[in-house]
């Protein structure tokens, strides 16, 4: 059978409601058009394990896409190529495939050159990688090495710079609402404080938009370290003019405090992108509310609720929005393939699907304008200037 050319795509990093989507639609598409589809399974790792012997069998690594296929998976959250956080430009020793630790054998690895040769092999014309800032930063460097890519961004953080929208935004923000509506019944119940640690390393868009939409009293974010007395002042005052005697604030897993050195890790172990696991952030800041709240509660302690959400945000299917985005970002990619065109990231800005260049990536970080849409003083959004905004209000700093 002949093919108009073939397309690879693949997911990286963590998962995220939306993925199988925007598989589907590319699949969909491309297959339309006469291309041949395959999907890349583990993220890059899928062509870090790849065997250029052609007599092996790599159907563990690479997988034709069908129809049939991505239409069952395409209604479910998660990615059924599976993903990881490979690196193939900084690959530990220990992360070497057995195939290729002849070739391989410092501390750390550059194995680029046989990731090109890999997608020489499975005869890739275009790559669709789709992932965060970590995934599609190594996919920029493909394509300075001259591999043609089209990427889509996904992240519940939703930091990609670039675009308003990442694949999963939506779902973490409508369950991260959901949630903490649940957990507000035990709180109310026993008159305390709810702590809820929600995901954020850099960017507080996850915290923000909830505590805007009416999840939480007060929020605290990475891009503003905050004072722990006034925050437990400030929650204390919102539990005692509550009729049922509780109130709520969203922590950002980055968020610091003043006094403090940085972030709150569970270990010293990174990642190959060089990331420690953030978390523990929610428990320091339920124990000193605990802690401090007589102060400013005429002597009497107020004890806490503390839950990390953790996982349940970003496990299950996609809401509305992320399966109608990743269906647009599909064939948006389809677009520019038809279009020949490469080195582009899918986006959408103030409101229109659009693409940029794909080397914006790397250009900065893309956090929360605390000068415009975070009021330091009372550790919540600010709210207003939404006239002319785009839906998810701060999203649209370029």
């Amino acid at each position: 059978m002949s093919y108009r050319g073939t397309i690879g795509i693949l997911t990286g990093g963590g998962d995220v409601p939306g993925l199988n989507p925007a598989i589907r639609a590319v699949t969909f598409r491309a297959l339309r058009e006469g291309y041949r589809v395959v999907g890349i399974r583990r993220g890059w790792g899928g062509l870090v394990d790849y065997q250029l012997d052609n007599q092996i069998d790599n159907s563990a690594h690479v997988q034709i896409l069908t129809e049939d296929l991505v239409n069952r998976a395409g209604r479910t959250g998660g990615t059924f190529l599976h993903t990881s956080r490979t690196l193939p430009a900084r690959l530990p020793r220990s992360a070497v495939p057995q195939h290729l630790r002849a070739r391989y054998d410092d501390d750390i690895n550059d194995v680029t050159p046989h990731v090109l040769d890999a997608i020489e092999a499975i005869g890739i014309d275009y790559l669709i990688p789709i992932g965060g800032d970590d995934t599609l930063s190594y996919a920029e460097r493909l394509h300075r090495e001259g591999i043609r890519i089209v990427g889509i961004p996904k992240t519940m953080d939703n930091d990609v710079p670039g675009t308003d929208y990442c694949i999963g935004f939506s779902t973490c923000v409508t369950r991260t609402i959901e949630l903490t509506h649940t957990l507000r019944t035990t709180a109310g119940s026993h008159e305390r404080l709810l702590v809820i640690e929600v995901f954020g390393r850099y960017a507080g868009f996850t915290a923000m938009l909830p505590t805007m939409a009416g999840a939480a009293d007060r929020c605290v974010i990475p891009e503003q370290p905050f004072d722990m007395r006034h925050l437990t002042r400030l929650l204390v005052e919102d539990r005692n003019h509550h009729p049922s005697g509780y109130a709520v604030v969203l922590v950002s897993e980055g968020a610091t405090m003043v006094d403090e050195a940085g972030m709150s890790f569970e270990g010293q172990e990174k990642d190959q992108y060089g990331h420690r696991k953030l978390g523990g952030i929610g428990d320091k800041v339920a124990a000193q509310l605990k802690e401090l709240s007589p102060e400013f509660n005429k002597g009497k302690r107020i004890n806490v609720v503390n839950q990390r959400l953790g996982y349940l945000v970003r496990c299950g299917n996609p809401d509305a929005i992320d399966s109608i985005v990743p269906m647009a970002y599909g064939n948006l990619a389809l677009d520019l393939i038809l279009k020949n065109r490469s080195g582009q990231l899918i986006a959408l800005r103030n409101g229109c699907y659009a693409n940029v260049p794909i080397d914006i990536v790397s250009s900065r970080k893309k956090i929360v304008t605390v000068d415009k849409y975070y009021n330091a003083e009372r550790l919540r959004p600010k709210y207003e200037t939404f006239r002319d905004q785009p839906m998810f209000i701060m999203t649209s700093e370029m």
